[in-house]
């Protein structure tokens, strides 16, 4: 907590005044946190102080609030083809991130336990961001995002998270995540001359070579690129009082149909809704469980006996897959490759089909879907149609994904699904069945 407060009065993140007459301050809160290694032993003990933003008004001490965030594919993305050339992928912490953004609205706050008044009875006018306020996170981005802008990188426009900046043969390319930053490219003389700019406007931790990021633990060897979560899915088993079940081969038993109406409704609901909470993030780098979790997703406003037997089903699975993640090889090549599939009228309450899709870089996976459509198909061919339709969309997303990078990738780009189909505009797109 001292070093909380010492961080703030170090950055001038607020003015000791006398309280306005027609305006109430708003609170504050602490908030204590372990921050844990990737082995899952204590790193360090956090505190935090939080303003209660929650008591602002809309229009009068905030405006907007939106922040952006960067996309799982574009990480996947950038680490494939920094694994693939063989660049220097390096990872920075922003000390107090949000403690950075200016503030243009008259915010009053209560002065916290343990800050040294000159004269009782006085109140702290916020000069910048606190974390807790509705437009902190907007406030940080935005003087993150100008800052880099500043050293001449470009701001993606298929990703605002994403900035790239090549100069000749060198390239460089940085990813924000709120305060987590990933640095990587060609140029080491670069990425030492972004961290020491960095550095001398946000006092950032240089964290070295990359390792834990997100919650992915990345390994990396002369084969390339490690991403799994196997300490997520250890502390996942044990809150769940499975580490003596037995482990099942399968997330999911083919021949059950799960239905929204059948079974007993679970006493606490909310112990499966978080459940399922935690397994979509592990989605995040296990397309094996993704499909099981999207079926499970639809019954978390009624979820009940049935349901929660087939997630702890996939509790049992990850227990037998417990360190299985992502590879990406560094001798791969950068062709992409996607592949489409669909299951006419799964749902057996809307019968609606699920579409799935996956695509790769070379030999690695970098996205991948299963979502339920949005409307009702007449015919598998309908419903075949909406699957490439999805897949289409999120195929020219990563063709201007790539041109950002300064990338060119081979094309046309190969479609893979069960169908004969005509070529699409602006992606030629070659499909055939594909090979078992």
């Amino acid at each position: 907590m001292d070093a909380e407060l010492h961080a703030l009065d170090r950055n001038q993140t607020w003015t000791l005044v006398p309280p306005p007459s027609d305006i109430k301050p708003i609170g504050y809160r602490w908030v204590y946190k372990l921050k844990h290694k990737p082995d899952g032993t204590v790193n360090r003990f956090k505190a935090r102080l939080v303003a209660k933003g929650f008591t602002q008004t809309e229009g009068i001490d905030y405006f907007e609030t939106f922040s952006p965030v960067v996309k799982l594919t574009t990480v996947c993305i950038l680490l494939a083809l920094a694994s693939t050339s063989d660049w220097f992928i390096h990872q920075l912490d922003v000390d107090n991130a949000f403690l950075h953004g200016n503030l243009h609205e008259e915010i009053y706050m209560k002065p916290p336990p343990g800050l040294s008044l000159p004269q009782p009875n006085l109140v702290c006018k916020l000069n910048k961001s606190l974390y807790g306020l509705k437009q902190a996170s907007r406030n940080s981005n935005q003087k993150l995002t100008l800052e880099l802008l500043l050293l001449s990188y470009t701001q993606s426009s298929a990703d605002h998270s994403l900035f790239v900046k090549k100069f000749a043969y060198d390239i460089t390319a940085l990813l924000v995540y709120v305060d987590d930053v990933v640095l990587t490219g060609n140029s080491i003389a670069e990425i030492n001359v972004v961290k020491a700019h960095l550095h001398s406007r946000f006092h950032i931790k240089d964290l070295g070579p990359i390792k834990y990021f997100l919650g992915l633990e990345v390994s990396r060897s002369l084969d390339g690129l490690v991403l799994n979560q196997r300490e997520y899915c250890l502390d996942l088993i044990s809150e769940t009082w499975m580490l003596g079940c037995k482990p099942t081969p399968t997330p999911s038993d083919p021949s059950i149909k799960l239905h929204a109406d059948d079974g007993a409704l679970l006493p606490y609901p909310s112990s499966f809704r978080l459940l399922i909470g935690r397994l979509l993030y592990l989605t995040n780098i296990r397309p094996d469980i993704s499909f099981a979790v999207q079926q499970l997703s639809q019954f978390v406003s009624s979820s009940r006996e049935p349901h929660m037997k087939q997630a702890l089903r996939i509790i049992q699975y990850l227990k037998n897959a417990l360190g299985y993640g992502l590879l990406y090889k560094s001798n791969t090549s950068f062709k992409i490759q996607a592949f489409s599939d669909f299951d006419w009228a799964t749902c057996a309450t809307t019968q609606r089909s699920v579409s799935g899709y996956c695509v790769f870089l070379g030999t690695s996976l970098v996205t991948w879907k299963s979502k339920k459509q949005t409307t009702v198909s007449r015919s598998s061919s309908e419903a075949e149609y909406r699957a490439l339709a999805s897949l289409a969309c999120e195929l020219q997303w990563i063709q201007y994904l790539f041109q950002d990078l300064h990338f060119s990738v081979p094309t046309p780009l190969p479609f893979m699904t069960t169908i004969l189909l005509f070529t699409l505009p602006r992606i030629p797109l070659f499909m055939r069945e594909p090979s078992t």
